[in-house]
């Protein structure tokens, strides 16, 4: 299975700009990018943030440019969007028994859960009990199925202070639900931070990538304001099979300098002066 992870598109009214930067234009690119390169992917994700201020305007254009991509997507929410606009933005997206924007795709590759951690008024992720219910019970209904999990927030620390504080609250609550599970979760996909970051978490491997607009420098003394760079926006390809979960993160707007290493065989590259 093949699948593509976006996060933290941050659309704005049309014609508006964030940062300096127009984050219609640069998920028009990765759209573009995706199809040219990714069109045999199974399925497209986003992890949340569709909007900045969550306005009905922001939202529709976000469904226009999304109307190009030629795969099947998924949304989920992140922190900086609304529930209500989004329901009448994309009414065919699929609610949990609370009206919550939580789902269980099957797949090819296994079943994959999609959280919304969202809640008006904060930041901060939130993950309440009838969310917390609600996984509980697709995690025991999924048996022995791998499982891969998608949400906005992570799931633990990261050690960038500033982004910490604005983590999930209920962080513990989560944990004692996923544990008894997390020998079948493969991997868990989730966005908020605007950096590559990979590691694992109750031993099940994680990670997340740059926003497709603005980004978060990496400055560990930073304690109280978000660091942000202009650093370049990126997606991820997952390749999934029964033995491995290989996730490249692809920098789709680097202007840099492409070129051919020619000259050496691959095969003389394990001679120690072949590639000298």
């Amino acid at each position: 299975m093949k699948l593509i992870h976006i996060t933290d598109t941050h659309f704005v009214k049309p014609g508006e700009m964030l940062f300096g930067l127009d984050p219609k234009a640069r998920l028009d690119a990765a759209i573009e990018d995706i199809n040219k390169q990714h069109a045999d992917a199974d399925l497209a994700v986003i992890t949340g943030d569709l909007t900045h201020w969550g306005q009905r305007e922001a939202f529709a254009a976000l469904k226009l440019s999304l109307s190009a991509l030629q795969i099947p997507v998924k949304l989920i929410l992140g922190n900086h969007d609304d529930r209500i606009l989004f329901k009448q933005t994309f009414p065919d997206a699929v609610l949990d028994e609370n009206g919550f924007v939580q789902e269980v795709v099957d797949t090819p590759a296994g079943r994959l859960l999609l959280l919304d951690t969202n809640l008006e008024g904060t930041h901060a992720g939130w993950y309440c009990e009838e969310r917390l219910a609600w996984m509980e019970k697709e995690l025991d209904r999924s048996g022995d199925l791998p499982l891969f999990l998608f949400m906005h927030h992570p799931p633990c620390k990261l050690h960038l202070e500033p982004m910490d504080q604005i983590g999930l609250v209920q962080a513990d609550a989560f944990r004692e639900v996923v544990e008894p599970h997390a020998h079948k979760i493969r991997h868990i996909f989730f966005g908020h931070i605007h950096r590559p970051v990979a590691g694992s978490w109750l031993d099940i491997p994680m990670s997340t990538i740059r926003s497709t607009n603005h980004q978060v420098w990496l400055d560990f003394s930073a304690r109280d304001s978000i660091p942000g760079s202009s650093e370049p926006p990126a997606y991820a390809i997952a390749l999934i099979d029964d033995e491995s979960v290989v996730v490249h993160f692809h920098d789709y707007l680097d202007a840099s300098e492409k070129y051919e290493m020619g000259g050496v065989s691959y095969s003389d590259w394990s001679e120690p002066d072949a590639a000298a």
